[in-house]
């Protein structure tokens, strides 16, 4: 299930622990959230070079096993973001539940 607009502020959140790669963001999300956020590499990295374009995330090359991966970072506008992403997310989730508990 993914619904829209909700990869950006995840991806976000993800990188608030630190550097990570497309991947292992992807599989992160998908474990946390037990498996009913599942993006798709079509879906995860236009996001991430989205992310990018508007500077809340930077990238850099490290070699991992041998391999060379684009990692990202979160920068302070990111940051930024992120708390602006979730004061939005808790209102809006809130309002949602209040009209399903009425609905009952």
């Amino acid at each position: 299930m993914n619904f829209k607009g909700s990869l950006a502020p995840l991806i976000l959140q993800n990188l608030r622990r630190g550097p990570n790669h497309g991947y292992r963001i992807a599989q992160e999300i998908k474990q946390k959230s037990k498996g009913v956020l599942d993006f798709r590499e079509g879906t995860l990295y236009p996001a991430l070079h989205g992310l990018e374009a508007k500077g809340l995330i930077a990238s850099y090359t490290q070699e991992e096993n041998g391999r060379a991966r684009c990692y990202y970072k979160l920068t302070e506008e990111g940051k930024k973001s992120l708390a602006k992403e979730k004061q939005e997310w808790m209102r809006f989730s809130s309002a949602v539940n209040m009209l399903f508990r009425e609905a009952s």
